[in-house]
């Protein structure tokens, strides 16, 4: 059995990936195949700080209330962010650059874990978001999967994102209003 790390960038973005692998097995090469799989938290750029807790909060209460094998990266690096994107995406700091450096950051990190770790795969629920870039998310994972050597499965769960928002509601978990970061955020409005 194929041992699973899947970076988990919210607890809602996780419900119905986690709920369809358990059930079915991880769409692999064509094939569902049953896999052990480990959540993954690692989320630095999320701002502010009572963000990033009140989500990490939400992803351990999903963790527990399913029996989810669970890793916490509990690194919050809001400045860290911050100088990376003034230093190096520049003045207009474009969003396609900055979430491009913001997946990167997260995923490598995952990426190195798994490797060292003994991990297989390694997936994200970035890509249930239909306000992520998936051509730019699927770049990233595949140069960092040859650079860890640990095999990237992309999985588009676009279609279960209003279900994976009514179960978050049903579960009682905390349901964020933006993407996350500094530059995302603009009073709990989606920013471009």
């Amino acid at each position: 059995m194929k041992k699973v790390l899947m970076h988990v960038c919210c607890a809602p973005c996780f419900i119905t990936i986690q709920e369809d692998i358990e059930q079915n097995g991880m769409l692999i090469d064509g094939k569902r195949e049953k896999v052990d799989m480990t959540a993954y938290w690692y989320n630095p750029n999320i701002h502010p700080k009572a963000e990033y807790e009140r989500r990490k909060d939400s992803f351990i209460k999903f963790c527990n209330m399913k029996n989810v094998k669970n890793v916490i990266c509990d690194e919050y690096d809001m400045n860290g962010f911050i100088k990376e994107v003034v230093e190096n995406v520049g003045e207009g700091k474009k969003w396609d650059i900055r979430c491009k450096y913001c997946y990167y950051r997260r995923l490598e990190n995952a990426f190195k874990y798994a490797h060292d770790n003994g991990y297989d795969i390694v997936s994200t629920t970035l890509t249930r978001s239909p306000y992520q870039n998936h051509d730019v998310i699927n770049l990233v994972a595949e140069t960092l999967s040859k650079k860890y050597d640990v095999k990237y499965v992309y999985s588009d769960y676009r279609n279960t994102y209003y279900e994976g928002q009514k179960k978050a509601r049903e579960y009682g978990l905390y349901m964020q209003k933006f993407c996350g970061c500094v530059f995302s955020f603009d009073a709990g409005k989606w920013v471009y």
